[in-house]
This record gives C-alpha cells, structure tokens and sequence, in this order.
C-alpha cells in the first residue's frame, strides 16, 4: 500500500472526516455530454458555462452579500460562478486590487475550521484549529451553493490555491503561526506537497469534507488548485487531491467533475490525469489552448481573465475567441463586484475588467452560442478560403450543411469566401456590442465557396448561417 493510501486511512481513522455516502435523492450533476464531451450535459440541456464573476471571496469573506451578487448573474443569463474555499486568502492590496473580495477585513475570513480559544490570528480573531470545522461555514458554503442552484448558476469550488507571496502564507490558517494544532511550520512554497504528513491529512480531510456537505448538489465541480504552477505545488500532490476527491465520492451514486487548472495561456497537455474532466486555462488569448488539447475529448476552460485594462473590448474578444475555438468556459473576472455593490456597479480600480456595460456585451456572445446545437458541431477553420482581413483572424464552429458560427477579430469589413455544403441557409451578421442582426439574407448554394460581404464594424462582429428547410421557407 502506497504512503498516500495510508495517510487517507489515517485521516478516517482519525475522525477529521466521515467517510461513504448517505442515504438521499439521486442526483445528476453537471457532467461531460456524452455525445461530445467537449462540452456539459446538465439539467437536461447541452450546456456551456458563460460569466463575468466576482473574486472569488464570496463564500470566505463573511461580508458579501452573495445573494444580491447570484441574482445579478442571473439577470444576465449567466450560468457559473467561481469560489475559494477558504484555504488562502488574500491581504487587502494584494495585485494592486482595490476592494478585493478575497482579502476580507480584520476578522472577517471565515473558512472550514473552527476558531479555538487562543488569539492571535494575523488578520484579527482567534487562532484556528485544524482538527474541529466552523459549521457557520459549512452552513454558508451550502446556503451559497444552494440560492446558485435555484437561479440556475454552476459553482466551479476551487479548494486550495498558491501562496504568491510570504504576506499570503502569513494569513493562511494551515500556517503553524495561525493554528493551535502546531502544524504548517514550513516554507509557502512546501505547502502543497507531499513532505508533510500531518498537513497532507489536513488538507486530504478538507476535501473529504466539502465533497460530503455538497454530496446532494447538482450544480458543483471541483477545482482542485488555482494556478498550480506557481508557489512549489507539485502534480504528484495534485493527482493526490484529485483521488482523495474520487475515493470521497465512492459510495456515491452520482459523481461530480473534477477541473485542474493548467497554465496562463497555454500548454499542451501531454499526461492527462483521468480523473480530470476539465482543464481550465487562464488569459487563453488566443485561443490556442483549446487546439492543442481538443483531442483530449474533454472541456477547455478559460475561468480567468485579467491584466488587460478595464475596457471591455480585450475580454469580450478572449471570449468570442475562445467559445468560437471549441472552449466550453469562459470566466471573465469582474472587479465591479465588492462588499456593498454585490450588484456589479463599483468603480473598478484592479488590473482587469467587468461591470454592467461589459456584462451585457458577454450576454451576446452567450446568446449566440445558445442559438446553435453546438454539440453537433466542432471547430473547422478550413472552412474560410479568403476574405479575412489584414492583421484580423476568424474562426469557425461548424456542423457541414447545417450550421456555422464564425468570428471575425479585427479589421472593419470582410468578404468571406467559405467553402459550404450545398443547401439553403439563412445568414445574420450579428454585432458583438448591441446583438442586433446588421445585415442578413438567404441564399441557395450548390455546394463549394460561397461569398459574404460583412456591414462595416469596429473590432469585430460574427456571422450566423443555418440551414433553412424548405417547410420553414
């Protein structure tokens, strides 16, 4: 038997968790579609997941009102949401964000464990006790999972996280300095490892933990490190918490997704990990991530945007980009959400963007994808012989002789020669910033190129062709 095998007998043993399923309704969480597992299968519907979401605090800093926060997702049609667990947080100025939702103030983090009696946390309050869990916390975790669900919104819960900097270790309750239980004595960069047997049943058990309370919700994946390849995280401790995830789910008739957060930008995936149902990326522009990894017959995600100025232009481009390339996530991280404008109407002062007027701009392209049975379709640039303009790129999602969603990236006008199946189609030019339909006309093709002259545009724009049959003529 392995050592790690070990460690998680010793954990039950230990009573830090309460291992198996319990009796309850069947569920079907959010999973794979069986017939493309390039995308979600979920309540039902073929499903992408679209957002502009907070930072990531909204469980942990008990101060936000994530009511008022998941209501305004809702009002935009979006359908996800990424959180901390409550592992990590940060110090207020942290990345240069003003009213960083993952930083809360003086005594206002609450995580998985319970306070002891002994002061001396250095963000205000007692010192944590790694052994007994905060069912305050438990109960908000679930209340928070729960008013998601009613409103139709998937929680991507992100269970541990890299310590940047010493200032972030300095606020974590499995630093030795913040718990009575005398564990955590170590460098930021050891922490997500497998060297220390006492935090690795911590850490194996908080897991363990979170998996049982959500056991019943069908609207949760699990994340299991936020970017990894910074702060020492190693793969062997990843592949560790990503079977501690699979063995807590054993008993359990209906299992939940598992994500694993890859690189900034791209990388080939080389030694996919089978447990992994989801490989998220961070800032894929462009979208190469989602070619090299398309093979995987997996989701490709991109749940985090940022360092791009507070213009909405660069991330309402990722996203097309991103979601036309064959990504089934698109995340944007929005700063306007913060304790007291849970609505998404504070002035952001943070190295990324967000805020209503992006929001609704995101909702055109979540709209656009939602009007195809993109299951039935894969990506095809080939299908574009000419037209695209200079320094501008275009990109296909294409089912032959049915449907084709294009995106053009730049320039003002195109004349596309695409290579279509022969049929009578209907095509819209539909404007990335307002949703309107600018231009549109049918046309029967005897099959090979066909010409399309876009509307002027600034930036970009998107063109809908769909096969009209002669019932609908």
């Amino acid at each position: 038997m392995k050592r790690t095998e070990k460690l998680a007998i010793l954990v039950m043993a230990l009573g830090l968790i309460s291992y198996g399923g319990q009796a309850g309704k069947t569920i079907k969480p959010i999973r794979l579609h069986p017939e493309n597992g390039h995308y979600f299968l979920w309540r039902g519907k073929p499903t992408v997941l679209i957002t502009s979401g907070e930072h990531y605090g909204a469980v942990l800093n008990r101060t936000f009102d994530y009511r008022t926060y998941l209501k305004t997702l809702t009002s935009h049609g979006f359908n996800l949401t990424r959180t901390f667990s409550g592992a990590y947080c940060e110090p207020v100025g942290a990345f240069k964000i003003k009213n960083n939702t993952l930083a809360p103030a003086k005594g206002y983090l609450i995580c998985p464990w319970a306070r002891s009696n002994t002061p001396g946390y250095a963000n205000g309050g007692n010192k944590f006790d790694l052994k007994k869990w905060d069912r305050a916390y438990f109960k908000r975790l679930r209340d928070f999972v729960a008013e998601a669900s009613k409103r139709n919104v998937v929680v991507e819960l992100v269970l541990f996280c890299p310590f940047y900097e010493d200032g972030m270790w300095k606020l974590s309750p499995m630093n030795t300095a913040n718990n009575v239980n005398g564990i955590g004595n170590m460098k930021r960069t050891e922490v997500y490892t497998l060297r220390d047997k006492k935090l690795l049943a911590v850490q194996a058990a908080l897991a363990y933990k979170i998996v049982k309370e959500l056991k019943e919700f069908d609207n949760v994946y699990y994340e299991i490190c936020n970017e990894p390849y910074f702060g020492g995280v190693t793969l062997e401790w990843q592949a560790y918490i990503a079977k501690t995830i699979t063995k807590a789910e054993a008993n359990f008739k209906a299992k939940h997704l598992i994500a694993q957060n890859i690189a900034n930008k791209s990388r080939k995936i080389t030694k996919p990990n089978p447990l992994v149902s989801i490989f998220n990326f961070h800032y894929a522009k462009p979208p190469t991530a989602v070619k090299e990894n398309y093979g995987l017959n997996k989701v490709i995600g991109d749940d985090e945007t940022g360092f791009a100025g507070s213009e909405p232009k660069a991330y309402r481009l990722e996203g097309w980009d991103f979601i036309i390339a064959g990504g089934a996530v698109y995340n944007n991280l929005d700063y306007s959400f913060t304790v007291g404008s849970e609505d998404g109407t504070a002035s952001i002062n943070a190295p990324g963007g967000g805020g209503p007027k992006f929001r609704k701009q995101l909702e055109i392209l979540k709209d656009f994808i939602n009007s195809f049975d993109f299951i039935r379709m894969k990506p095809d640039n080939s299908i574009i012989k000419a037209g695209i303009p200079n320094k501008a790129t275009a990109r296909a999602l294409v089912q032959p002789g049915q449907s084709y969603a294009i995106y053009i990236n730049g320039g003002n006008q195109s004349e596309l020669v695409l290579a279509l199946s022969r049929g009578a189609y209907k095509a819209e030019w539909v404007n990335t910033k307002t949703g309107k339909v600018d231009k549109k006309e049918e046309f029967r093709h005897p099959g090979g190129n066909r010409t399309l002259l876009s509307p002027k545009y600034t930036d970009d724009i998107a063109l809908r062709i769909k096969h009209v049959s002669k019932s609908s003529r």
